[in-house]
């Protein structure tokens, strides 16, 4: 049995409806469910959505402030002023004053950029930077990707003289900055058609505005900005997006290419998966560990020398950035772990002195992955006596409303339900996390604090095809509010499962049912080899690709999490090195049993644990759902009460045996007929002198002649005197099965039939009669 940490939502399709959308729409069944998953009802709503064209794009002077804005920079332009594009230090950032340049450059603009330093100058418009800037003579700011809340520093940008244009997307606050125009799709509420645009998304409207004609050659950074800042991935978005991805896979840009090399992507298949996980991290490791201007200077870049050293430089950052939040998540993990009273916190506030700022954000995300809590880390500055840091929630936990409530210590705050960013006195640092667990006990419940997982549709293997998932392709760009789709196969069985990767920590398997098979790969789930058993039906969720080699391509199903509902048989028998199978048996949740001592003995110096010896007269205690049996029992009827006795999750078999008796067996009669008419000639027989002889003769193993000697004896058919063995030819007629040791060597022999040496078919269905499965 494994069961899953998080609660399976599985959406379950009407098959009349996916029948009707997949016929109309000559696409498969598995398109047709994401398609009704989706959100869409109708053929006509799923013909929209697969038709991505430029309807969907909107007249960039519907936003309020771009007539205004266009008219103030063509006069700068015209009087030749200094202009300055003030952007952000993250790809959305960097991709907006890349666009904003390129079209101020190509309008004879006397232009130049700045990106604040994330440690030095933080987040927005800049106060110190603002004065620099009109010190060098500048009289025109354009803000792209932030301004909205830089109230302050434009104030003081007005004061000096200078004009300020901000275009930003960001959640305005109750009081707008004194800018002299704002171009923003929200503001005022309803003005422009589609709300949702990223920064980038703002600057290319404003480039569409100023060069009176849509400019094809900068969709390229319209899609990286856009799919790495999340916005929902719907509408206008989905439009430029789609068009982005085109341009990339066919730009001759110098810098796009470097990039590909750096990530090891192809450009012809440069789709919404490379941009969300191998450029837009590489933009945004650039700022989160210094300064973010190498970021434009290498989309800017034209010759291939200079974007392939950028191109490195921004792989080496996001290289070393990986690196620190691998670090400081396991610092955090381990302060979380080493203190009982933080790990049962419904809010884990996590904070330590020198750690980098600007990846803090990860660590909190990745914190939520492992323990599914609202967390916050922070990065104490002793100096300044602050700590600054960011936040994730769960769902339940308003993060910007719960953070909201405690201004009196948190003087600075920002973000949404979701995420925010803080800084804070240091040694209120104790104090917010005690708040924040009480606030928590108020508004989550224990449904709350496990994760949901909200699955699209389940799928059947005989549904999976190359066909089937080309066709999920033309569904994409998928992105937040339109996902990627998650799907479900219940029920199927493993055919063949092995661990894979240099340091074994990843799991191919082969599944099947009755109609087909599909290959499956589990990055990061190598441990789940040691809980999964053969036989048992398994249930995955996960991701549909296609696997191409050597010009083949194959369906594979990309894990992500796994669920059996029935309990496990694993089989151990006949490992020989204890600490080769203890490796994977999971000790805390594992009791082991042993039904002799001589096993209990044996084990005690190679078992870290406590083993539990049960007998027949055992009062059995409550025993782990997972246990090991050791040996055998001395008869069934021991095992099948223990059995009846715990609600079994996984049952491991090594059935150690000192001394098996299978392959020896149990004499014939004829062999015990010849034996006892052999002893009646010799009326004194030395057995140990002359067994080896009599065993080459009569063609016996020697425990089978003591063995039958024993009989005897035991039923006073001889008696046994200084060694010698004479028979009693007075002794009463006597089954031979009513020796004790014929009726337990018989015992153990059928014992060692059924379990030992059974099949693991025929043992895992002994163990199922005998539970009820």
């Amino acid at each position: 049995m494994i069961q899953s940490k998080k609660v399976w939502t599985v959406n379950e399709p009407d098959d009349q409806a996916v029948n009707k959308m997949s016929e109309a729409l000559n696409i498969s069944t598995i398109a047709s469910k994401i398609l009704l998953a989706k959100g869409c009802e109708s053929v006509e709503q799923a013909q929209q959505l697969l038709t991505v064209d430029d309807s969907q794009y909107h007249d960039p002077f519907l936003m309020a402030g771009m007539e205004e804005a266009v008219a103030r920079i063509e006069q700068a332009l015209d009087e030749g002023e200094k202009i300055v594009v003030f952007g952000d230090y993250d790809a959305d950032g960097i991709t907006s004053t890349t666009v904003l340049l390129n079209v101020l450059l190509d309008l004879g603009a006397d232009v130049d950029f700045i990106i604040p330093n994330r440690f030095i100058h933080g987040y927005g418009p800049n106060e110190e930077l603002f004065r620099e800037v009109h010190q060098k003579g500048v009289q025109l700011i354009i803000t792209v990707d932030n301004g909205i809340s830089g109230n302050d520093a434009i104030r003081v940008a007005k004061e000096l003289g200078m004009d300020v244009i901000v275009t930003d997307h960001h959640e305005p606050g109750d009081e707008l900055p004194i800018a002299d125009i704002i171009v923003h799709p929200r503001i005022p509420a309803g003005h422009y058609p589609f709300g949702e645009l990223a920064g980038v998304g703002v600057a290319f409207k404003l480039a569409h505005a100023l060069y009176g004609e849509l400019p094809d050659h900068l969709f390229e950074y319209v899609a990286i900005g856009t799919i790495a800042d999340l916005v929902p991935l719907v509408g206008e978005n989905r439009y430029l997006v789609q068009r982005g991805l085109k341009a990339l896979q066919q730009s001759p840009n110098a810098w796009v290419p470097a990039l590909c090399e750096v990530s090891s992507t192809v450009q012809r298949e440069i789709n919404e998966e490379t941009v969300g996980f191998y450029f837009g991290p590489r933009l945004n490791a650039i700022g989160r560990l210094g300064d973010a201007s190498p970021g434009v200077h290498f989309l800017m870049s034209e010759e291939r020398e200079q974007a392939n050293q950028l191109a490195k430089q921004l792989n080496d950052q996001n290289t070393e950035r990986k690196k620190i939040v691998e670090e400081l998540t396991e610092q955090a993990i381990a302060m979380i772990e080493t203190n009982p009273m933080m790990k049962d916190n419904l809010v884990l506030v996590v904070a330590q002195e020198g750690w980098n700022p600007g990846v803090v954000g990860i660590v909190a995300s990745r914190i939520v992955e492992k323990y599914y809590r609202p967390t916050i880390v922070l990065s104490l500055d002793r100096e300044k006596g602050t700590a600054k840091g960011s936040g994730r929630s769960i769902e339940g936990f308003h993060l910007f409303n719960e953070l909201a409530k405690n201004r009196d210590i948190l003087p600075h705050f920002g973000g949404h339900p979701m995420a925010a960013g803080m800084t804070l006195p240091m040694d209120k640092v104790d104090e917010l996390r005690e708040r924040l667990n009480v606030q928590a006990k108020a508004v989550l419940t224990e449904e709350q604090l496990i994760q949901n997982l909200q699955i699209d549709l389940p799928i059947e293997l005989s549904e999976i095809t190359v066909e089937a998932i080309e066709d999920i392709r033309r569904l994409a760009p998928f992105g937040t509010e339109f996902t990627k789709p998650l799907f479900a196969i219940r029920g199927v069985k493993v055919k063949t499962m092995r661990k894979i990767g240099s340091a074994e920590n990843h799991l191919k398997m082969e599944l099947e049912d009755a109609y087909g098979t599909l290959d499956t790969i589990g990055f990061g789930k190598g441990h789940l080899h040691d809980e999964i058993s053969y036989g048992v039906p398994i249930s995955l969720v996960g991701d549909l690709q296609i696997n191409e080699w050597q010009g083949n391509k194959k369906p594979q199903f990309m894990i992500q999490d796994v669920q059996v509902s029935q309990w496990q048989l694993f089989d151990i028998r006949g490992k020989s090195q204890t600490a080769n199978w203890l490796a994977k048996i999971p000790l805390e949740t594992t009791d082991f049993i042993a039904f002799s001592q001589q096993t209990k003995a044996h084990f005690e110096p190679l078992i870290p644990k406590s083993i539990v010896w049960i007998t027949e007269e055992s009062a059995l205690h409550e025993l782990s759902p997972n246990i090991v049996l050791l040996d055998l029992p001395s008869q069934t009827t021991v095992l099948e009460k223990l059995l009846k006795t715990i609600a079994v999750e996984r049952i491991y078999v090594h059935l150690y045996t000192a001394d098996s008796q299978y392959f020896n067996g149990m004499p014939t009669r004829d062999h015990f007929k010849w034996y006892y008419a052999f002893l009646k000639k010799r009326p004194s027989f030395d057995l140990k002198a002359h067994i080896q002889p009599l065993s080459q003769h009569i063609g016996l193993n020697v425990d089978v002649i003591k063995f039958m000697t024993k009989v005897f004896f035991e039923l006073r058919f001889v008696t046994i005197e200084n060694g010698l063995t004479t028979v009693n030819e007075n002794a009463p007629k006597t089954a031979l099965s009513e020796a004790p040791s014929y009726k337990i060597r018989s015992q153990q022999i059928e014992l060692e039939q059924k379990l030992l040496y059974a099949t693991y078919i025929e043992l895992k269905q002994w163990f199922d009669e005998r539970m009820g499965s």
